[in-house]
């Protein structure tokens, strides 16, 4: 091997370890951030997603030029192929990155109802006098929020669900993906 070579081969491995690792975490830690309904990290994370998506086609580029022709070696089809089907599964998390961020843009910031009729409740309480009937209807407005807020909470749950499953599985085979490649790559290097 060459000087060329062995520079070209760092190149490749330096790419791998500082694109592949990155672009993993950002893939697998989104359906955690749909789920809490951060719609600001899930956009930075389909951004990031992206960016080092288009920066795994060097780490391909790269491993094209060190394989120099010799793609008869069924090790280099196979992981060759596997790289492709993890590029396109990559596209098909991205799209849904961006999909679960405009579902949660547009369902908005979430509303907490429970909490508004904990707050109701001790004001409802304290109040005496007068002011007696206004706080039997307020503590009754209270409940009635109390009895709406696990529907809420359950809508508020449904916000992109078959985007963040399908996130979450498909991240997971990329993941595994990449490390048979891994294992191919240093088993016969």
């Amino acid at each position: 091997m060459s000087t060329s070579d062995h520079i070209l081969l760092i190149l490749h491995i330096g790419f791998a370890i500082f694109t592949l690792g990155p672009l993993t975490a950002a893939t697998m830690s989104t359906p955690r951030h749909i789920r809490n309904r951060n719609a600001t990290v899930v956009r930075y994370l389909n951004r990031t997603t992206q960016i080092y998506g288009a920066g795994t086609l060097l780490i391909f580029l790269f491993g094209l030029w060190l394989a120099k022709g010799e793609l008869a070696h069924v090790w280099l089809s196979a992981s060759m192929t596997l790289f492709i089907v993890a590029l396109v599964l990559l596209l098909i998390v991205e799209r849904d990155q961006r999909k679960a961020a405009k579902l949660l843009d547009e369902a908005g910031p979430a509303a907490a109802p429970a909490a508004a009729a904990r707050a109701a409740e001790p004001a409802a309480d304290d109040e005496k006098g007068d002011k007696g009937e206004q706080a039997a209807e307020a503590k009754a407005g209270a409940a009635k929020t109390a009895e709406q807020a696990p529907v809420a909470g359950t809508a508020a749950a449904e916000i992109a669900p078959v985007e963040r499953g399908r996130i979450a599985a498909i991240s997971g085979v990329i993941a595994l993906i990449w490390l048979v490649i891994l294992v191919l790559m240093v088993w016969n290097a």
